[in-house]
């Protein structure tokens, strides 16, 4: 619609410049000295919903970091759209490979350079940005809900409790997210679905106490070697995951499916040029958008031990440690592959060393019908302003939340990301495209022109 074009351009500065002071705040929620500063986000959001034109606007403390709910009601038997997002960021660590200070937002070339920039404070800002239009062309017909949690990046520990606290209040016909990725703006798509995520952290004993590597080196086993061993043995000759029973549960994607996956572009070459790898790598007989989408896996996201300051110090370690995170498909449950990769680490574990093995944090994968009313209008929305339909794809990543509004708010939800593979999620020079945080604010409201509940 031409007046919500002639608005849009009118603030695209304002817009840009509230998504930059937003960037500015360093809400870490993974680290307890940031407490105060995810306050003040938490804060700088209420106050933004307030400006758009939100009926009202509600910091609702938890047991952890607090939750950001506003509502714009315009007739309760028009259908209620809540918009789902997250004000918390990653840690930013490590420095040393920013190009600029992760929360000093930088423009270079068209993109915005900071933590937080596409996940999820740009994407989410968007939403913010498409109701201020709608309000003020006087064009909003549904009823926009918003629940905007701190800790997203630390596995939503409180989210849930809150949900089903709060159902009634949070009441709407379907949740609509954006955190996820498109190809391209050449090549728009839709996830219908993203992975589950099994985290746990594993630590391995061996003496009592560090030992001198010269006295004890060759009699005493290495829990780092120990450790490595058992990682190292948790995949086969094909990358396929060895822990019996991991893959029993999985839902096999139909060959239909596998084939409209392969229809998205694809530059294998771009592709590892981007990462900098000479070679893919992966579990045989997928595709690389397969092994990222429709199939489980199993990383290994850190490992440490023994002596790792400046120098040398000959040390035989008494401990080692490793954070591994499974990521699941449709039909595998987050606490029985964590149960099932916690029992085979002791199965396997030699005589030699003690393991003790906890988990961090799960959620389960989920799958959006693309015959729902939301997908249709989402689609729709696409079309409308890309000028294409939107190609539908299988995430990798992982929102631990979606299948939980499904089962306590019975309605479903729609993954409509503008970010980009390649923006650096969790990453250092983690950036969005400033096009796409305007394609973003523009197609929004097509949605809910197109949604009818």
């Amino acid at each position: 619609m031409q007046a919500w074009k002639d608005y849009q351009l009118k603030n695209k500065d304002r817009f840009l410049n509230e998504l930059l002071e937003l960037l500015r705040i360093p809400s870490v929620s993974a680290r307890s000295e940031h407490k105060p500063d995810m306050i003040a986000c938490a804060e700088a959001v209420k106050q933004r919903l307030l400006e758009a034109g939100v009926d009202k606007a509600e910091i609702h403390p938890t047991a952890g970091h607090p939750i950001v709910y506003a509502e714009k009601i315009v007739d309760p038997s028009k259908p209620t759209v809540l918009v789902y997002g997250h004000y918390d960021v990653q840690p930013a660590d490590p420095l040393e490979l920013w190009n600029s200070g992760p929360f000093d937002p930088k423009i270079v070339d068209g993109k915005i350079f900071a933590r937080g920039s596409c996940d999820d404070k740009g994407q989410f800002y968007m939403h913010v940005k498409a109701l201020e239009t709608l309000i003020q062309t006087n064009t909003l017909q549904n009823n926009i809900k918003f629940c905007i949690e701190g800790e997203e990046e630390v596995g939503s520990p409180n989210l849930a409790t809150y949900v089903k606290a709060n159902t009634n209040l949070l009441k709407a016909d379907c949740v609509l997210i954006s955190d996820t990725a498109l190809i391209s703006l050449d090549t728009p798509s839709l996830d219908i679905g993203l992975r589950g995520l099994s985290y746990i952290e594993v630590e391995v004993t061996g003496p009592n106490r560090d030992l001198h590597s010269g006295v004890y080196g060759g009699a005493v086993a290495n829990p780092i070697t120990i450790l490595a061993k058992m990682i190292a043995s948790l995949h086969d000759e094909n990358n396929h995951i060895t822990i019996p029973g991991f893959y029993a549960d999985v839902l096999e994607s139909s060959a239909e499916e596998r084939t409209l996956m392969a229809e998205a572009p694809f530059n294998e070459a771009e592709y590892k040029d981007d990462l900098g790898v000479v070679e893919l790598w992966g579990e045989t007989g997928y595709s690389t958008n397969e092994r990222t989408g429709i199939r489980p896996t199993l990383e290994l996201n850190g490992i440490w031990g023994g002596y790792t300051g400046e120098g040398a110090k000959t040390v035989l370690p008494s401990k080692a440690f490793a954070k591994i995170s499974c990521r699941l498909v449709p039909n595998q449950n987050s606490n029985k592959i964590a149960d099932l990769l916690i029992g085979h680490l002791h199965a396997i574990a030699p005589p030699f060393v003690k393991v003790k093995a906890t988990l961090h944090h799960g959620g389960e994968p989920y799958l959006t019908p693309m015959d729902s009313n939301a997908y249709k209008a989402a689609a729709k929305a696409i079309e409308a302003t890309f000028g294409k339909a939107p190609v539908p794809v299988r995430g990798g990543g992982s929102i631990p939340i979606c299948s939980l509004f499904e089962q306590e708010l019975k309605c479903k939800v729609v993954l409509m990301g503008f970010g980009l593979d390649s923006d650096n999620l969790h990453s250092p020079n983690e950036k969005f495209d400033i096009a796409n945080f305007y394609k973003g604010i523009e197609t929004i409201p097509y949605f809910h022109k197109y949604f009818e509940g």
